[in-house]
């Protein structure tokens, strides 16, 4: 599996965090940019190359970075075969509770549940909104996270594959 990285200048410091973490760990990483801190660069230039490059080896990840990581998310989602998943601060409401009325104090859970039911190819971290150890903590547990193939789940994303062709 190749991991392939792209922001723009609010991002920019925790994705090379990030780059040094994961080459560390063993990871086969691909810098799509930006390459040097620059205030004026527009992120669709960078997500763009790791939305494409998910969308033809979709089985690859990426994680994109932004200063919410919400516009990031939604460029990468322009792909055919991306499913990103936002993330943006372990934070959860003391009231929280699952489908099935389960509480949880996990406040990374939400990693899990995007690699578990949708099988998410891209993460999308917001750089003002975590810790470069919230990060680290959300990145590891994403990549780690198998995707189980229920069926309930592959019937749901075959549904956005569906969509998909008709854009």
């Amino acid at each position: 599996m190749k991991v392939y990285l792209g922001t723009d200048h609010a991002g920019f410091e925790l994705k090379e965090k990030i780059k040094k973490y994961l080459t560390e760990e063993g990871y086969t990483v691909e810098d799509c940019g930006a390459y040097t801190f620059d205030k004026e660069d527009d992120y669709p230039d960078f997500i763009s190359k790791v939305g494409e490059a998910i969308s033809k080896n979709p089985t690859d990840r990426g994680i994109v970075f932004g200063g919410s990581g919400q516009a990031e998310a939604m460029v990468a989602n322009k792909y055919k075969n991306v499913r990103a998943a936002l993330f943006y601060a372990p934070r959860i409401a003391p009231h929280a509770v699952d489908a099935n009325g389960r509480s949880s104090d996990d406040p990374f859970e939400m990693i899990r549940l995007t690699r578990e039911h949708n099988d998410s190819n891209i993460l999308s971290l917001g750089a003002r909104l975590l810790t470069d150890e919230e990060a680290i903590q959300a990145v590891t547990q994403w990549l780690t996270t198998p995707f189980p193939g229920d069926a309930r789940h592959i019937r749901r994303i075959n549904k956005i594959k569906e969509i998909e062709q008709k854009i």
